[in-house]
């Protein structure tokens, strides 16, 4: 389609784009590592060193282990089940996994303290039975599970939905079972997908605060995570400490994002490949053939 926008509103809408991004983004990026190196190498470098910082690092990398594997299974059977089949209570489905971009995640952290919490529902039977998830790693893998859950099945269903259920019902028409019909033909056909949602899912593991900081209870070396440590160390006063924590989670961030473009150039490499050539059927259908 031909552009009918002068070279001037062209140019212009650029420049506002360049100036937001720079302002918004650039500036606070760079504000963040150059307050983290201002007394040196050797302050940034202790600062890190700190067990307290080192506490928070750990839990960060196993809250996201563990949170990530978990929404991946669950993001992967929900999409299928949304894209695949018509059932009751379909809409539903839909409506949950939509629920935690619409609820603040103060919110859920304070759902999870009614719930699990000293004076909760399940407060008494827990404490019977020596169990502790409030103010204790579980309760920051639940909320952080919570946050993050929609990312890779609202990344997977509208894949699949596109690509239709043809090939899985030619696969088991061949003799295939679920298992073989999954990993050989819905597997392979939704992979940049789910690598994507996998990666947006870690990225939000990683540096969620509001609903980590209600079930916490910002326990030093025990439950905070890096957020946390952030905030602590700003509100102490220890700003090149807090900066440098900061700076590595940044770091983790730009890792991610440059992770993402790797995908997404990956994804479109093979696709225009694929657009070159016509379709073939997956490699399931072509050794059944």
């Amino acid at each position: 389609m031909k552009q009918t926008e002068s070279a001037v509103v062209r140019w212009s809408l650029i420049a506002v784009a360049l100036v937001f991004i720079g302002l918004f983004l650039i500036l606070p990026l760079a504000a963040v590592f150059t307050e983290a190196l201002r007394k040196g190498w050797h302050a940034y470098w202790q600062a890190l060193q700190d067990p307290d910082a080192w506490s928070a690092i750990e839990l960060t990398l196993l809250t996201a282990l563990v949170a990530v594997p978990l929404n991946l299974v669950f993001g992967v059977a929900a999409a299928w089940a949304i894209a695949k089949f018509e059932f009751r209570g379909k809409s539903f489905l839909i409506t949950l996994i939509d629920l935690p971009f619409s609820v603040s995640p103060v919110v859920a952290g304070l759902v999870y303290v009614l719930i699990f919490g000293a004076q909760g529902w399940l407060g008494p039977w827990l404490q019977a039975h020596d169990i502790k998830i409030i103010f204790a790693v579980p309760g920051i893998i639940l909320a952080t599970i919570f946050v993050t859950f929609p990312f890779i099945a609202r990344e997977l269903v509208p894949l699949m939905q596109a690509q239709g259920s043809d090939e899985e019902q030619a696969a088991i028409v061949l003799g295939a079972t679920g298992w073989q019909t999954f990993s050989r033909v819905t597997l392979p056909n939704i992979k940049w997908g789910l690598i994507y949602g996998v990666i947006l899912c870690n990225a939000r593991a990683m540096g969620e605060f509001g609903a980590v900081s209600v079930v916490s209870g910002h326990i030093r070396g025990q439950t905070n995570t890096m957020p946390l440590q952030v905030e602590i160390l700003y509100n102490e006063y220890q700003s090149v400490a807090a900066f440098a924590v900061a700076s590595l989670l940044a770091l983790l961030a730009l890792v991610t994002l440059v992770i993402k473009q790797l995908v997404e150039w990956q994804h479109a490499r093979q696709r225009n490949t694929l657009a070159a050539v016509p379709p073939e059927p997956s490699a399931f259908l072509k050794e059944a053939a």
